[in-house]
């Protein structure tokens, strides 16, 4: 079994730091509006989650973003050691424009499906979908995605 990197897909860091940042913003504005006393008790609260949720968000966003997405002969991978799809599963590949799909990125569909996992800016997974892409270089998605949709015609 040969276990080759063909293609990678990471964040690039100028979209990793503008992605957290502007997560840690909508946090920092959320908590100082709803601190700041104007709004109702409901929507204090409101604010509170919002705010809690966006930091959440941001700090997850750092973390996932540290990793990268490999593909070789055999699957699709992430460098924590989860496999995100085995090749011989894909069945479809879809870059278009009105496909939802993450930001420079593309959806693949399985043939089996999987645990829903989250990695925000990265890839996703829910059922038979996933999405990989987002805080990641558009050429970087496009040469993974174009190895798959050549390792999905010479299959069949």
């Amino acid at each position: 079994m040969n276990e080759d990197v063909l293609a990678v897909v990471e964040a690039s860091a100028p979209r990793r730091w503008m992605g957290v940042i502007m997560l840690a913003v909508v946090s920092l504005m959320s908590f100082y509006v709803a601190l700041l006393g104007g709004p109702e008790l409901g929507w204090q609260v409101f604010l509170l989650v919002v705010g809690g949720t966006a930091m959440w968000l941001a700090l997850k966003m750092w973390r996932a973003t540290t990793e990268r997405v490999e593909l070789t002969e055999t699957e699709l991978r992430s460098t924590d050691g989860q496999v995100i799809a085995r090749i011989e599963d894909i069945e479809s590949l879809d870059r278009g424009v009105f496909a939802f799909k993450p930001s420079n990125g593309f959806l693949l569909r399985t043939s089996q499906p999987a645990s829903g996992v989250w990695q925000p800016g990265l890839w996703w997974r829910m059922g038979r979908r996933i999405g990989i892409g987002g805080v990641t270089p558009g050429s970087q998605s496009k040469f993974m995605a174009e190895m798959i949709s050549a390792m999905i015609a010479q299959r069949g």
